[in-house]
């Protein structure tokens, strides 16, 4: 096998003797330590001593414990004492003894709904386990049966427990297990260190099921590489092939569905094997949830936004490359890499992915080359994707999701479609299985089967897979998601290659699109964008309801279709300020509901029952993606009390169901229910929410939501939802604050540096916002006013901040910077404002919604 041995999940960079030695010694003491190293041999009971006075007596120093310690007291009686409790636990008793009481419902999770007394007692360390307290609560009951699972997983026997890991703030745990569990736990990498596990494919219906691995005719050191992996583990049974200099030809693609496999991704050279041999290292990227092993488009985008707030930007760099290498060897971003979705991309992000990496890593010596291949797949993909029939609609100049592909969706079981391919094979007199084989290979003529089928994959390809909004009509549709994605993109391209490249970009054979320029300049961009632009306020806007639509490029209408994607004309800059204001005013109190933004709205929807069941991109549904691209368009208009409104409602109901609910973290919530909302039942269900004992991987948007949400309310929305406080109860709380609009600070953005945050440029006149990497500058705007740049930018303005106006401001949330805090503090400050130590209880006394409990913690002064 490969002498780079990949073991997964990734953890954090090597460290030197000394700092690893110093974090050890500190980590001692740490209560909120990653859980590989709290239950490894520094935190062994044998090591803590029988005594508190010897425990003190053997602290390395009082700094590396005076984030963890409570402060010194006088002599006065204090039952907590002046260090916090620790709890001596013997893992297998302990556990079984708490499933027994607690578990009622008898799915390894406690939570609100189980009728169990709700209180447990446990044996302090310092007695020796002879004194005992009570641990009361849901929450704290149900942390204790984590944190007693994971003792388990790393095969502990006993261990000794901090009680502020127990009763630790829920916003500042929910945020710490993001950054030290979550995304290790969602990390793969593809190589010969793991390709046996990697390259299993749930979706490969055939007779013959085993590991195949797929590699473009560029790419030949990775199929030596692979081939030789094959060759000393014959074991693995790994069939190494390369694929078609067309990897997308319709039909090819249906032929690979007999061996259906597993596409190469980005490598990176390592040193060669102990026999001369170049050795090769998969680059890392984050998978959506815990059964992914596929890299995937439009949720690597919003993993990033969360993975950089966390400063994980090493992974971020990694899943662009991946993005450049699919778009140089397979064309486009692809749905995820398996040979089933070579003709299928996804939503397109790559610029401001790009952009937004930059400028973390804009000091290596390598940074404007990474941005440069970045912009150059961007073009190429642009071109060849979304800018080529089908996708492309000359008559209106929009694009579409119009995915290529012949016959049955390939990643689906054909069951899945019974209902609507068991009337055709009824009519051909054949069995099901013989119907579906004859259509996908062409041997029936169905036109009103092909149409259902370019719609399905159409949706699938949106993203937005499924929702009513789309269903039977989705390739005919212009939407004003990818339409605005364009928009961004054509600015993105045209100020990058003005600021970084001389305002000329050759474009080396390898990433041209047949057809077009050798050279690109800025101008181009900026026209192509100006024209999007028009074309979407002239066919999509429509002015009496405030809302963009998606636009239907064979009934040359709109579709009516009210859907919260109409917020991302914000996001992107394509709404004018007096747009932005209508949006605000009309559409957004159509889509705020308890939680947040919902999908679409409950009229556009219509009627559901048996013969029309939900759809989960619908009513009553939302996705981090919709909360997280409205929040930063509002926050780019200037309208910030209403993006921290909104992200509060998010982060308060994320909250909740992690309180209430074992820790549970999905990929979906019903925003309109107050008490269970991760419990969907549309479609396939929700993933995330079947676990046994402990979340360990949450799930890929939802986390990067969470920790992205954080960094736009203000502290003291962050205290109130460390509380749990519905908004409705913290909007009260607040009244008569600042003239009776509520307690609203603009949001700090501690992970926003102000040299990136977004810009608005001008051609012939007309604004076209897009992302700058610099600071900005003054120029009018037919009496806008813009942001501009400075640094890379700087040739172009005069370097000082423009004032915009009361109607536009011009600013975007970015949840990055170079100045980011690290360690506790930088999750939340959702308990007096504090980092990690102000974290170490959950100071809320609140009332369960079973109705039979009532717990009570220590007092915090700040709440």
């Amino acid at each position: 096998m490969s002498s780079q041995q990949s073991t997964l999940p990734i953890h954090t960079k090597y460290k030197t003797a000394d700092e690893e030695l110093s974090r050890k010694v500190s980590l001692n003491l740490d209560p909120y330590a990653p859980p590989e190293v709290y239950y490894g041999e520094s935190h062994s009971p044998r090591k803590v001593g029988g005594k508190g006075r010897t425990y003190s007596a053997i602290e390395p120093s009082k700094s590396s414990v005076a984030a963890f310690k409570a402060p010194g007291r006088r002599t006065s009686h204090d039952a907590q004492g002046n260090a916090p409790r620790r709890y001596l636990c013997n893992v297998e008793d302990t556990l079984s003894n708490l499933l027994a009481r607690e578990d009622t419902d008898h799915n390894i999770q406690i939570t609100i709904e189980d009728s169990g007394p709700k209180t447990i007692q446990l044996g302090t360390a310092a007695s020796g386990g002879y004194r005992h307290f009570d641990v009361r609560g849901t929450y704290m009951l149900s942390n204790l049966l984590q944190e007693l699972t994971l003792a388990k997983k790393y095969g502990r026997k006993q261990i000794v427990l901090d009680e502020s890991r127990l009763n630790e703030n829920p916003v500042n745990r929910f945020a710490r297990l993001i950054k030290d569990q979550f995304w290790p736990n969602l990390t793969r990498r593809i190589d010969g260190g793991n390709i046996a596990a990697v390259a299993k494919d749930p979706k490969d219906w055939t007779a013959n099921p085993h590991p195949r691995m797929y590699i473009p005719v560029g790419a030949p050191e990775q199929f030596e590489y692979y081939t030789r992996i094959a060759k000393q583990h014959p074991e693995l049974k790994l069939e190494v092939m390369y694929l078609n200099a067309d990897p997308s030809n319709e039909e090819y693609v249906r032929n690979l569905n007999e061996a259906p496999g597993l596409l190469a991704v980005a490598m990176e050279r390592v040193a060669d094997t102990p026999d001369g041999h170049p050795d090769y290292r998969g680059l890392p990227f984050v998978v959506p949830g815990g059964r992914f092993n596929e890299l995937y488009g439009w949720d690597s985008y919003m993993e990033t936004l969360g993975l950089l707030v966390n400063d994980r930007e090493d992974l971020c760099e990694s899943m662009v490359k991946h993005f450049c290498f699919c778009i140089r060897h397979y064309g486009k971003i692809l749905n995820a890499n398996r040979t089933y979705y070579l003709c299928r991309s996804q939503p397109p992000f790559l610029t401001d992915m790009a952009l937004r990496v930059y400028d973390r890593i804009k000091h290596k010596p390598d940074s404007l080359q990474f941005l440069r291949d970045a912009m150059l797949a961007a073009i190429k993909d642009y071109y060849g994707t979304w800018m080529s029939k089908p996708r492309f609609d000359p008559e209106s100049g929009l694009s579409r999701y119009v995915p290529g592909g012949l016959g049955v969706p390939p990643e689906t079981e054909a069951s899945h479609f019974v209902h609507v391919l068991t009337p055709y094979a009824q009519k051909h007199g054949m069995s099901f299985d013989e119907f579906v084989r004859a259509y996908n290979y062409g041997q029936v003529w169905e036109p009103e089967l092909d149409d259902y089928f370019l719609h399905d994959r159409a949706v699938r390809e949106s993203g937005h897979d499924t929702s009513y909004r789309l269903e039977k009509v989705a390739a005919h549709l212009a939407t004003i998601d990818l339409n605005s994605l364009l928009y961004k993109m054509e600015c993105d391209i045209a100020r990058t290659i003005r600021a970084f490249f001389g305002d000329k970009l050759p474009i080396p054979p390898e990433w041209q699109a047949p057809g077009h320029d050798t050279v690109e300049v800025s101008s181009t961009w900026d026209r192509r964008a100006k024209k999007r632009r028009l074309i979407m306020e002239k066919l999509m806007w429509d002015e009496g309801k405030g809302m963009f639509f998606d636009y239907n490029t064979v009934k040359k209408e709109q579709t009516g279709y009210e859907s919260a994607t109409t917020f991302w004309a914000m996001w992107a800059g394509v709404a004018t300020p007096q747009q932005a204001q209508l949006m605000v005013g009309k559409a957004l109190p159509r889509f705020e509901v308890h939680g947040g933004l919902v999908s679409g709205t409950e009229e556009s929807r219509g009627p559901v029952g048996l013969s029309r069941p939900n759809r989960q991109w619908d009513y009553p549904f939302g996705w981090a993606p919709q909360q997280i691209l409205a929040w930063t368009g509002l926050l780019r208009y200037g309208y910030d009390e209403e993006a921290q409104r909104l992200a509060y409602r998010w982060l308060y109901m994320c909250t909740k169901a992690f309180v209430d609910f074992n820790g549970v973290v999905v990929e979906k919530y019903d925003v309109t229910q107050q008490i269970s909302p991760h419990k969907v039942e549309a479609e396939y269900g929700n993933q995330g929410s079947d676990f046994k004992g402990v979340a360990t991987e949450g799930f890929g948007w939802v986390n990067a939501s969470y920790v992205y949400g954080l960094q736009i309310v203000n502290a003291h929305m962050k205290r109130a939802l460390g509380a749990v406080t519905i908004w409705d109860t913290f909007k009260k709380m607040t009244e008569g604050h600042k003239g009776g609009g509520g307690d609203f600070e603009p949001p700090t953005h501690v992970h926003v540096a102000l040299h990136v945050k977004e810009a608005a440029g001008k051609v012939d006149g007309f604004m076209l916002p897009g992302p700058h990497h610099g600071g900005v500058h003054e120029e009018a705007a037919d009496g806008h006013g813009h942001e501009g740049v400075r640094d890379h930018f700087a040739h172009e303005g005069h370097g000082h901040e423009d004032k915009l106006g009361d109607d536009f401001h011009g600013r975007e949330a970015l949840p990055h910077s170079n100045e980011s805090e690290h360690g506790h503090g930088a999750t939340a400050t959702a308990a007096g404002g504090g980092g990690g130590g102000g974290a170490s209880s959950w100071h809320a006394h609140r009332l369960s919604l079973s109705g039979n409990e009532s717990v009570t913690h220590h007092k915090n002064p700040d709440l």
